[in-house]
């Protein structure tokens, strides 16, 4: 079998999302982030319908949320990132607590365990069967299902049981770290597919963007990559996510981490048909070496808290300026804290409606 690489359509030109953390969302709408808020379906429905409110008093003008909205069957909640279900299947303790999102507590396995470890029958594992059966109670209410869930990444999962040796084997004793991450290749793959049988969409838990781009893709969370080299990565990780790609499209990549330019090339050979662009890379390197890719370019929470709605303007204007054509382009900032100011949100947005605006003028 080969690569069949897809081509995105967004909703709109140039969409624009952001996705605020859980500590924003106890603050402004009350949400607590407990075991229920992810498990069981009524609080998961009760939620999402006060989210989509509270994002259309807020930002309802610039299209966010919905004035009057119904309850719906959500699989997953669509407005906060983080993924527990991946290291959960693999064995891992969750800590659920009311403004932070579910934290997967790490154990350190024995080489031996790590060796030894495969995984099979995992409808029938927590938190799946859990899931599963609520989904199978909300699809006899609904007849339908929507929404997906966060499926987290190689590294991000295989740091959790192997620790801070992982990026040592990787050097060292590159065949058993490989071989632990191709077995967690296959879980998340796995996982994505029990997903995309049951819903429209794989992976708006890992970036709302995806609720933009059709077809939905799939999108691996590289967070951790930026904490090895290029040139491992191209070694050791690339034949993984290849694999992976073989078996789901279209293929996205996040990359939240900076200097998303220096694996470009390699995100290339995937084949890729998504990729977030980390705070602090190149869109222009990026788009050069990803011709034809979705490029969500990501702004920066932590700026976003503290900067000024001018130096946010500015943020926005790089990033869109750098990447020139916006054809195929989205803006996101993930991780919204509470405190973040308002006026910094409009600002991201009117800069947005300004960019949207000048194309139309533009091309007519």
């Amino acid at each position: 079998m080969g690569f069949i690489k897809m081509q995105l359509s967004a909703d709109q030109f140039l969409p624009l999302e952001f996705v605020f953390n859980p500590n924003w969302w106890n603050h402004e709408a009350g949400i607590g982030f407990d075991r229920n808020f992810y498990l069981d379906p009524v609080t998961r429905e009760a939620n999402d319908v006060i989210m989509r409110r509270v994002l259309f008093e807020k930002f309802g003008s610039y299209g966010f949320g919905e004035p009057n909205p119904e309850p719906r069957p959500v699989i997953g909640s669509e407005f906060v990132a983080g993924g527990f279900v991946i290291p959960a299947l693999l064995g891992a303790e969750i800590r659920f607590s009311s403004a932070e999102a579910p934290q997967p507590l790490p154990q350190k396995w024995l080489p031996e365990q790590i060796d030894a470890f495969s995984l099979s029958d995992i409808r029938n594992r927590w938190p799946l069967n859990e899931l599963i059966a609520g989904w199978n109670d909300q699809k006899k209410r609904y007849g339908y299902l929507q929404g997906d869930l966060n499926t987290d990444g190689l590294l991000n999962a295989a740091y959790h049981f192997y620790g801070p040796d992982l990026f040592s084997d990787l050097i060292e004793n590159p065949d058993r770290p490989v071989r632990f991450m191709r077995e967690i290749g296959k879980l998340i793959i796995d996982t994505a597919l029990i997903i995309q049988q049951q819903s429209t969409s794989v992976s708006i838990g890992v970036n709302r963007m995806a609720a933009h781009l059709s077809p939905s893709p799939f999108i691996h969370s590289n967070c951790s990559v930026q904490m090895i080299s290029p040139r491992t990565y191209q070694k050791y990780l690339l034949p993984l996510e290849q694999e992976m790609a073989l078996r789901i499209q279209p293929y996205g990549v996040h990359h939240c981490g900076v200097k998303t330019e220096t694996y470009a090339k390699y995100y290339a050979q995937i084949p890729l048909s998504y990729c977030e662009i980390g705070w602090e890379s190149n869109p222009a390197l990026c788009r050069q070496e990803l011709p034809g890719v979705f490029l969500n370019l990501r702004l920066s929470p932590i700026r976003m808290l503290n900067c000024s709605a001018a130096e946010i303007k500015a943020d926005v204007e790089f990033l869109l300026d750098s990447a020139k054509d916006l054809s195929q382009v989205g803006i996101c900032c993930i991780n919204i804290d509470h405190g973040t100011p308002e006026e910094n949100l409009i600002t991201v947005c009117e800069t947005v409606v300004k960019y949207r605006k000048d194309h139309n003028n533009y091309h007519g």
